[in-house]
């Protein structure tokens, strides 16, 4: 078995309102309660930072299951939307929704057309920030398939 170690070192000078700052590798930013949430909006916070990880695994995966099938991507992107419900004072991180959009080579066969939709459902249900979050946020996908022209 092996296991990964990833380390974060936070800094918060304390109080609702304030500004911190997050180190971890190569994520290192300001962090504060986001303006939707009446804090100062400064840097990132924890709602983006959950979107973001759920986003990039995602994708990264995908991107990976593609590359190892040998299929001919022509170009991904994607969108992502967190939601997040206040209901008397209480946040409830609720839904992450993914809108994949890929686009395939013109004369990809069915087959292969048929395998990036696969893919596309898989990616989601094999991520470990997908897996490590279901049963407490829920997941939806929204992809779109295309061929190139």
């Amino acid at each position: 078995m092996t296991l990964h170690h990833f380390h974060l070192k936070a800094e918060w000078p304390g109080g609702r309102n304030s500004e911190g700052y997050i180190s971890a590798g190569n994520l290192q930013t300001k962090i504060s309660i986001p303006p939707e949430m009446d804090g100062p909006g400064i840097g990132t916070n924890p709602d983006e930072m959950l979107l973001g990880a759920a986003a990039t695994c995602y994708i990264i995966s995908l991107g990976a299951m593609f590359e190892r099938a040998e299929l001919p991507i022509a170009g991904m992107s994607m969108t992502s939307e967190g939601i997040v419900d206040v209901t008397d004072g209480i946040f409830t991180y609720e839904k992450i929704i993914h809108r994949p959009h890929v686009t395939l080579k013109q004369g990809t066969p069915d087959k292969q057309i048929r395998l990036t939709e696969k893919l596309v459902e898989k990616a989601e249900k094999t991520c470990m920030i997908s897996k490590a979050i279901r049963g407490n946020v829920e997941l939806g996908l929204e992809p779109v398939v295309r061929i190139g022209e």
